[in-house]
Formats: structure tokens, C-alpha cells, sequence
């Protein structure tokens, strides 16, 4: 069996039904021995209160739960006294993010960038949380030049991070050069790919186009050639994704990070191709 750390990503449900969905499927995944299930925080903390109830429900369970958290358009004393609700709750793992301003609001708040958020959780709280943070093989959209951007990853590791998540990908040497070009400006820090598995190919462009991630040419040509044939589709995805995880695990990739959109199948799937399960 392959030994390789996974983790599984969801996102707050916002129905009754979406919340009972969601616990069938953390209870699939659950299966597969993630070292923990992290959960999404909205848009200037749009989901704050759903974000924590789901993530109280998953560490009463007994799994590992690691909220995100945003610092854009929030307040020290608001990140505090949420910093507070999840110590108490037992949480020991947080992924600190920057995060997006809700449209329509111009107040970016009292943190500017991540490592601001980064530093102040490790003032306010010591040791007491892991924090992830976010990594971008393809560079963030927003980012001057690929050279600001891992600046900013630099600042990001040094205020106190003790891992880095990246942005899902599709082109393995993206990875491998990020890696290379963190480790050149000496830093150590464990780098774990994110896998978004692919059910469909035109919510995958629509996503991929809003975040700058990229989707190969030959990967493209070849989803579109196939139609509405979701069976297809799925079957492309599945091999292409897979492929992707055993070339990161042979490269020495300290685990795998899914986006599993609140489903099951398709992370099961590859974690059992991947003799992951």
C-alpha cells in the first residue's frame, strides 16, 4: 500500500439537504485515512458561522478539521475572538489565506496580505495551530511577476507557516519548478500539491479561467472533442488526474491535497488507483 499523506478539501453547505450530503460523503472519504478534511471560508468571511458549525461537526466526529481562514476586509479583534472559538473547539490545524473582498465592498480591513494574518495568529496564539498556507505553481493571477509572487510565498513561510497547499494544477513541471524555486531561496517548507479531480469539463474551464489555473492544450482539445459525453469525460479525467498524482508521488511530493467539491466518487476513485485507500 502506498503510504503518501492525503487531505480532503470541502466547502460549507448551505442547505439542511447539502448538510446531510455532506456527511454521507465526509463518511466515503473518511475511508481513505485523510490526515485531515480542511473546510472553505467565503469572501471576506461571507461564511464565518457555516464555515464553523461544519467544521465543529467534523472534529466531533473524531477527524482532524482544518478551517480556512481569510484575513481580507476583517479586523484583528474579529480574527481573534475567531481564533479563540476554534481553540476551544480543538481545532489544531488552520489555512491562512488573504482571501477576496465580497463585491461591491472597497474596505480591505486591517490585514493586507496573508503573511500579515500568518504573523498574527503565531503572536496571538504561539504554537498552538499548524498553519497551512497557499501556494501557486502557475503564479497567482494577481501577481506582478512570477518573481513578486514567491517573494510573497517567502514572506508567507518565514512569518511562521508550516506547510504550503497549492493551487490545483494540471502540468506536472509546474510543480517541480515552483519546488525548485522555493527550495533556491532556502526554504524548506513541505509543499503538498492540490488535485482537483474532473467530473465536468465545463465547470472545470469556467473555474479554471476564474482562478488562472491551466488547462493543457492537449487536455483541452481532447475534453471538448468528447461533447456531452460525461461518461467520457469522466473516464479522461480520471486517467489524467490519476497519472498526475503517480508522477507527483515518484517526484517525492509530501502529499496530496483534493478538492473534492463536496463528492466522493472521483477522490475514491483515484486514491484506489493510486493504492492510496
Amino acid at each position: 500500500m502506498n503510504h503518501t499523506e492525503i487531505s480532503i478539501e470541502f466547502f460549507p453547505p448551505t442547505t439542511a439537504e447539502g448538510a446531510e450530503k455532506l456527511r454521507t460523503t465526509r463518511d466515503r472519504l473518511a475511508a481513505l485515512k485523510p490526515a485531515f478534511f480542511s473546510v472553505t471560508y467565503g469572501a471576506g468571511g461571507s461564511t464565518r458561522e457555516r464555515t464553523f458549525a461544519t467544521v465543529k461537526e467534523i472534529a466531533a466526529a473524531g477527524f482532524e478539521a482544518a478551517p480556512h481562514l481569510s484575513c481580507v476586509g476583517s479586523t484583528r479583534d474579529s480574527i481573534r475572538e475567531i481564533l479563540q472559538e476554534y481553540a476551544e473547539a480543538g481545532i489544531r490545524r488552520i489555512v491562512a489565506l488573504r482571501g477576496d473582498l465580497p463585491s461591491g465592498v472597497g474596505d480591505a480591513g486591517e490585514f493586507r496580505y496573508a503573511n500579515e494574518l500568518v504573523e498574527f495568529i503565531r503572536a496571538e496564539t504561539g504554537d498552538r495551530f499548524s498553519i497551512e498556507v497557499a501556494a501557486y505553481p502557475e503564479w497567482h493571477p494577481q501577481a506582478r511577476s512570477p518573481k513578486d509572487d514567491l517573494l510573497a510565498f517567502k514572506r508567507k513561510a518565514e512569518a511562521g507557516a508550516n506547510s504550503a497547499i497549492t493551487q490545483y494544477f494540471y502540468n506536472f513541471d509546474a510543480y517541480l519548478h515552483f519546488v525548485d524555486e522555493v527550495r533556491k531561496m532556502g526554504l524548506d517548507l513541505p509543499i503538498v500539491p492540490g488535485i482537483m479531480p474532473i467530473g465536468s469539463f465545463s465547470k472545470l474551464a469556467r473555474f479554471s479561467d476564474a482562478c488562472g489555473a491551466e488547462i493543457p492544450r492537449w487536455m483541452r482539445r481532447k475534453f471538448e472533442a468528447f461533447g456531452d459525453d460525461s461518461d467520457s469525460i469522466r473516464a479522461f479525467g480520471l486517467d489524467v488526474v490519476t497519472e498526475l498524482c503517480s508522477k507527483l508521488i515518484a517526484a517525492g511530493a509530501p502529499g496530496l491535497h483534493f478538492y473534492s467539491m463536496n463528492q466522493a466518487a472521483l477522490t475514491t476513485e483515484i486514491c484506489k488507483r493510486l493504492d492510496l485507500a
